[in-house]
Formats: structure tokens, C-alpha cells, sequence
């Protein structure tokens, strides 16, 4: 009789992108999935979690615990657990990087700067939850008024030969001052390398409010953008530690949880 394959799930339910990762019994990434957030959190929180169990080849019944996580974690009707994700990025990026002391996630509408203990634990930590500078969001209102494909920015912005001062923190500004470089006749890559300049900033802001030391890893959406991560590094004066996937950080950390909790309970 084979027997029966057991789960343990990690939804992060963030504003742009809702993340499953599905661990096995030993601890391996069995599956995962990233959809669309979009209007309902139950919605692309099941998608995701159906995906998941199909890349891992099981269904809902082999999931022996879930924990969610982000702004949408109790709205997840499957949930056995809510864990804040400072809690689950800290954990996540720890198991990738078991050395890292300061993590950086910078997703759709908030990033946040996480200072580790050396046991792994949460030392302190800030956040940028009130506004949308410094995150995915106003990267993506910045391509729109550059006219570029969100994708292209990063690597357009590399190409740059000057650095351009964006020096508002507000979107609603940062975007004013963009057309104002854009009348000047600035190219498009030198006001995008700006742009990046201006996220680094906020960051490095984030950051001298609860301390940060190398080794630092970069998580969310926004560091597979090149351009962010070399801005980051340029103002950090380090190198960044970044995941093959660097969106998944926050649901491993819950799935990683979720395992804990199982085990304890047997």
C-alpha cells in the first residue's frame, strides 16, 4: 500500500499577488503557484492553492496544516493559522540564506526592512504600509508615465549615463516630477535610473530606522527588477543575497511554519 503523501501549505495573500508553497514531508518544495490577487482574496487564494497541488500532484485532502500570511491572511477560508509576514519573510529568507542578518521586501504596496537576530528571529523591523513610494506600485505608475512595459524598465534604466534626482517620496509628486524631466528632454533611461535612485532612498530610510548589516537578502516582486537591485546596492555599499524566486519568500516562510506546528503537535 503507497502511502499517503502529506503537505504543509503557505498561502501570502499580498495586494498584487497572492503565493502558495506546498512543503513535503521532508521539508522539500513539493509545489508552488502565483497568481493574481485581483478583487477576491478567497478566489486567488484557492486558485493558487489548486495550482500548487496540481505541480506537486496531490489534492486538498493531502495537506495535513495551512498557515497564510500578508495583508489577505484572514480571508483565507482554508486556513489553520494567520502569521504576520514579517514573521514568514524573516523565516523564509533565513532557510534560503541561513546567515542572512537583514532582510528587504519590497512588494506591489508596502516594503519593509527586517533586521534578524543571529537565532533567526525578528530583531526589529520598519514599514512602509501608509504610502506607495518605494514599492512595486510606484514603479508601475512611473513605466506608465515613461510609456515603457513595467517589465523593460529595469533593463532600460541600466542604460542610463546620468544620474537624475527624483526627489519626492509621494507618487502624486514623483510622477509631476517626471514630466517636468521628460519636458527637459531627459532621456527616458536616465529619469528611470532616477526612479530606482528614489526607491533605494526610501529603503535606506526604512532601514536606518532599525539597523541593517550584510549578509542582506532581497525579497519580493520588485527584485527581479536589475535595476532595483543594483540601486539598493550601490546605496548599501553591499551585495544582495536574491532567491531563484524572490515572491515566494513569504509563503516558504509560512509553509516552513506550518510544518513546525504539525510536527509539534505529534
Amino acid at each position: 500500500m503507497t502511502p499517503r503523501r502529506v503537505f504543509f501549505a503557505g498561502i501570502d495573500v499580498g495586494s498584487l499577488s497572492t503565493d502558495v508553497v506546498l512543503l513535503d514531508g521532508k521539508g522539500k518544495v513539493a509545489g508552488h503557484a502565483i497568481v493574481a490577487t485581483g478583487a477576491s482574496t478567497q478566489k486567488a487564494s484557492g486558485e493558487a492553492l489548486s495550482l500548487a497541488l496540481a505541480a506537486a500532484g496531490g489534492t486538498a485532502a493531502d495537506i495535513a496544516i495551512t498557515v497564510s500570511t500578508g495583508y489577505g491572511r484572514e480571508r483565507v477560508p482554508s486556513a489553520d493559522l494567520n502569521v504576520t509576514e514579517i514573521t514568514c519573510h524573516a523565516r523564509g529568507a533565513r532557510h534560503l540564506f541561513p546567515f542572512a542578518a537583514t532582510v528587504l521586501d519590497i512588494g506591489g504596496q508596502d516594503s519593509k526592512v527586517i533586521r534578524l537576530s543571529p537565532d533567526g528571529r525578528v530583531a526589529d523591523f520598519a514599514m512602509n504600509d501608509k504610502c506607495a513610494a518605494g514599492t512595486g506600485r510606484f514603479l508601475e505608475v512611473m513605466a506608465r508615465t515613461l510609456e515603457m512595459d513595467l517589465e523593460q524598465m529595469g533593463p532600460r534604466a541600466l542604460l542610463s549615463r546620468r544620474s537624475l534626482s527624483v526627489s519626492s517620496m509621494c507618487t502624486v509628486f514623483a510622477e509631476s516630477e517626471v514630466v517636468s524631466l521628460i519636458a527637459t528632454g531627459a532621456s527616458a533611461e536616465d529619469i528611470a535610473w532616477g526612479v530606482h535612485l528614489a526607491i533605494a532612498n526610501r529603503i535606506a530610510a526604512l532601514a536606518e530606522r532599525v539597523g541593517s548589516e550584510a549578509p542582506a537578502v532581497m525579497t519580493g516582486g520588485v527584485a527581479k527588477n536589475p535595476a532595483a537591485r543594483k540601486a539598493l546596492e550601490d546605496r548599501f555599499g553591499i551585495p544582495l543575497l536574491v532567491p531563484e524566486e524572490p515572491q515566494l519568500a513569504g509563503a516558504l516562510g509560512a509553509a516552513l511554519i506550518a510544518r513546525e506546528k504539525s510536527r509539534s503537535r505529534h
